[in-house]
């Protein structure tokens, strides 16, 4: 049955769909016409509740690959969902689970200051930017 039908169509099409199976049952197998409104009764419930509005069941929370607590090492971090060793996660997430750091954090749980780069990796990249001088004010030209 689809879901998407309003009620009424979705009435009409279940009472369709009853009488299709019924006549079909009814062409192939003696039935006593004394029996015949309750195997239209039956039918009709056991497709309303094939096709019944039920509600999904919930989704298991997803287990990560290793204890979050434990991903986080000096020289990498462990990607919770696969378990493989990064110096930045950043686009890992996004290329293999199209995960954003903040969709990431949010999916596990874990807190805004997760690093999302291997501490290590951000301190030489840190130390790369300051030796070429990035972040600093220019010098003002002397006249």
């Amino acid at each position: 049955m689809d879901e998407a039908l309003p009620g009424a169509q979705r009435d009409d099409s279940l009472i369709e769909l009853t009488a299709d199976v019924v006549a079909a049952y009814v062409s192939n197998n003696p039935v006593q016409v004394g029996d015949l409104p309750a195997l239209i009764a039956d039918v009709h419930a056991a497709l309303a509740r094939v096709g019944g509005s039920t509600e999904p069941a919930p989704a298991e929370k997803p287990k990560p690959a290793v204890n979050p607590k434990k991903s986080v090492f000096d020289d990498y971090i462990i990607c919770l969902e696969d378990g493989k060793k990064f110096k930045s996660l950043k686009r890992h997430l996004m290329t293999h689970y199209g995960l954003t750091p903040d969709e990431y954090r949010e999916k596990w749980g874990l807190d805004a200051s997760y690093p999302m780069v291997a501490p290590n990796y951000a301190k030489a990249r840190s130390q790369l930017a300051k030796t070429m001088g990035l972040g600093r004010k220019p010098k003002a030209k002397s006249r």
